[in-house]
């Protein structure tokens, strides 16, 4: 029974639905050896406060939601139709920030490839329609090479990929 700007109007709003990613919001990607650790993050601790490893080893902070990376590898370099990517695994929601897992094949196949596969994959992922995140295929192909270095040291480290992420 509510108005045009009632509780689901189009006024205002939160900004968490929709089909655009939301503004202002960081993704923190660490490593951790299970999801018990990976749990337990540090609430009162703020991005720009969470700098070297407290997160694991060598954690990257980028604006990419986990969806969007999950997709840009398994459709990129794994040629997996992107109807077919699997749902993160929800580790914790707490009214301030989340934990999700990502799943092992978006970083095992980054490990094996070569230059020209980051080139294909950045040039398919830009071509595939109806997907968020980053258009061009020289800025895809920057964030799979870092993307790269992440999963050496996630495999090194013995560790699975994980995401904490802030709104």
């Amino acid at each position: 029974m509510s108005g045009p700007n009632g509780p689901h109007g189009p006024s205002g709003g939160s900004g968490t639905s929709g089909g655009g990613g939301r503004l202002g919001v960081t993704y923190k990607y660490f490593g951790a050896p299970d999801g018990a650790t990976a749990a337990r993050v540090p609430i009162s601790m703020r991005p720009e406060e969470l700098g070297g490893d407290e997160l694991g080893m060598g954690g990257m902070f980028t604006k990419i939601k986990p969806e969007t990376i999950a997709a840009m590898v398994l459709t990129g370099i794994q040629g997996m139709p992107l109807h077919k990517v699997p749902p993160l695994e929800l580790v914790v929601l707490h009214p301030d920030y989340a934990v999700v897992k990502l799943p092992m094949t978006v970083v095992d196949p980054l490990r094996g490839i070569g230059e020209e596969s980051v080139g294909a994959a950045a040039f398919i992922w830009s071509t595939v329609p109806d997907r968020g995140g980053p258009q061009d295929a020289f800025n895809v192909y920057q964030l799979l090479h870092e993307w790269q270095d992440f999963s050496h040291r996630l495999h090194e480290a013995g560790h699975q990929p994980y995401c904490l992420v802030w709104p």
